[in-house]
């Protein structure tokens, strides 16, 4: 396998070039990239193929790569002051491929309930039940592959710009069990408890919500969820999840942390609601701590909830912002 080059611009890094060779793959692209399903398929249509993953650490040295490359060529050009928003399409094409594959592995989870449901235990149904499994294994695998090699890219992008990369946007037991049919549904049980996990976790939580607009030193952000961090190292990080400003940069801290982050979307079936229920979800969470930055009176109303509840607060003005900016 050919391997991926690199293009550097000191001694400093071609010396830390030569330690992540040395050093092998980070934690997360080694557990990204180990195979959990024998026979891969994406795709129904698709052969089953048993071939290995790629390579973690070429995986993860040709992603740093892509993104610093842009830079590398454009830099002292005319077209200098538009490799930042090359590079952000780099970033933002993994990480809608991984939202893709996501959607994709819902959708093959749903077959596999359907089927468990249905499952009669012929030969006919139990094969097909398998098939639908090893897809959405396939799928899940994917998936993680791909969110790793978005994240990779998208610190490498905060490297190169002091920015941090944001996106535009972040179930009755039948009596007839076969061996296979008790298979899938521990698959499923595992998936869906994976799934309580991550949008229900069990750790500390801290919730977090900001104003969209006039907000650009993420500096002063990150920097308050670093000191809650320290004091709290298994938070889990709940936000309002708006695709720009605070939101955006309080989720590539937790990206660049790897703290997991909850997103509470808006329920938009709630009309003019629907941003008061969703303060109503993060303060049933009953936080251990919140920070809450100037915004709009979604945010000031949450700011009530978090002082009437008696939660420990950071508040955030963008007069904090421009004092920090001055010093």
């Amino acid at each position: 396998m050919t391997k991926a080059i690199r293009s550097v611009r000191s001694f400093t890094e071609i010396a830390e070039f030569l330690a992540q060779e040395t050093a092998g793959p980070t934690d997360d692209f080694a557990h990204s990239f180990t195979e959990t399903v024998d026979g891969f398929r994406i795709s129904i249509a698709d052969e089953v193929v048993t071939s290995d993953l790629p390579d973690a650490l070429q995986v993860q040295l040709a992603t740093e790569m892509l993104v610093r490359t842009m830079f590398d060529v454009l830099r002292d050009t005319r077209l200098e002051m538009l490799s930042d928003r090359l590079a952000w399409g780099i970033v933002h094409a993994f990480h809608r491929v991984a939202g893709q594959l996501d959607g994709e592995a819902d959708k093959a989870a749903l077959k596999v309930r359907d089927l468990i449901r249905d499952a009669d235990g012929s030969e006919v149904m139990m094969g097909e039940l398998e098939e639908a499994q090893t897809l959405c294994q396939s799928l899940d695998e994917a998936r993680e592959a791909v969110a790793c090699m978005r994240d990779h890219a998208a610190a490498t992008f905060h490297s190169e710009t002091g920015r941090p990369w944001s996106s535009p946007r972040g179930s009755l037991v039948s009596g007839k069990r076969t061996a296979s049919v008790i298979a899938a549904q521990d698959f499923l049980a595992a998936r869906r408890q994976r799934r309580i996990d991550q949008h229900h976790p069990q750790a500390p939580i801290v919730i977090f919500s900001g104003g969209a607009e006039g907000w650009h030193d993420h500096a002063l952000i990150w920097e308050r969820l670093d000191a809650i961090r320290a004091r709290i190292p298994a938070m889990v990080l709940a936000t309002t999840a708006q695709e720009k400003g605070c939101d955006a940069m309080a989720a590539a801290w937790a990206a660049s942390r790897n703290v997991r982050l909850v997103a509470f979307t808006l329920n938009r079936k709630l009309g003019a609601q629907a941003g008061f229920r969703r303060n109503e979800q993060l303060l049933a969470l009953c936080p251990v701590e919140a920070v809450v930055a100037q915004g709009s009176g979604l945010q000031s109303h949450l700011a009530r909830g978090v002082r009437a509840k008696g939660i420990p607060a950071h508040f955030i003005t963008l007069a904090n912002q421009r004092e920090a900016a001055s010093r």
